[in-house]
């Protein structure tokens, strides 16, 4: 979860650009390689569509006007607040969908996607996000691990075409998600001078401890196309 100090905004911005300004860099000819080597085929076995694998689904704003079109009560506020200001309500960089209560996905029926050719951005690029990660020799560097070993099998031959395919998507999803979250940020920082608000963690803690005893419901504003929708979130809802 994403530290929540508000002095850290700023700084969190920065990381965020200079981690756009990275993938950016990132050669595609690399980053196919390694999607080469790896192997990666899906063996439809539906575990990444679970909270076992998986925390949860976030939505780009794209995939959250598709998702709208298919079934608007699919979608909650993303866990992980990254922010509460001083009158208890709650700041997230975007939209999730809603898990049923086995932790499956809302859209998995069967161990299939009711809406797989009009999945979220991340379920078609998964498991190749880029991560900054070190080798085994200590070396950091941009790789794509995301739950390697736990589904799928590895080490299949890929052709040239497809690995650039796949390369070329995940980069399109990880640049979106990016420029999402430098939005998000951009977005709280001015919703914060211009109220004369302020992040308290004493506050965000305190709710929160509350929300999960059933004693209160919380307040959310939900980043979105530039900016906040508001949503009330109650006790032990999906």
């Amino acid at each position: 979860m994403i530290s929540v100090k508000k002095d850290n905004i700023e700084a969190k911005l920065a990381d965020a650009r200079e981690e756009l300004a990275g993938v950016k860099r990132f050669p595609n000819p690399e980053f196919a390689g390694i999607i080469k080597e790896l192997g990666f085929r899906c063996e439809m076995c539906a575990r990444c569509c679970t909270k076992e694998f998986n925390d949860h689904v976030f939505l780009l704003d794209a995939d959250l006007d598709i998702i709208r079109e298919i079934d608007p009560d699919s979608i909650t506020p993303a866990p992980y607040y990254e922010f509460c200001d001083q009158k208890g309500r709650f700041y997230v960089s975007g939209y999730a969908l809603k898990t049923k209560p086995d932790g499956s996905c809302v859209f998995l029926e069967n161990k299939r996607c009711k809406i797989y050719g009009s999945r979220p951005s991340i379920c078609r690029v998964y498991p190749h996000m880029l991560h900054r990660e070190a080798d085994d020799s200590g070396r950091v560097d941009w790789r794509q691990i995301s739950g390697l070993n736990e589904h799928g099998s590895y080490n299949s031959k890929l052709d040239n075409s497809e690995c650039e395919a796949v390369a070329r998507e995940t980069r399109a999803y990880e640049e979106a998600y990016l420029t999402q979250m430098i939005g998000f940020f951009e977005g709280v920082k001015a919703h914060f001078r211009k109220n004369s608000l302020k992040h308290v963690q004493s506050i965000y803690d305190r709710k929160m401890r509350e929300f999960l005893k059933g004693k209160c419901e919380l307040e959310i504003l939900v980043y979105y196309q530039g900016g906040f929708e508001k949503c009330t979130l109650k006790p032990d809802a999906d």
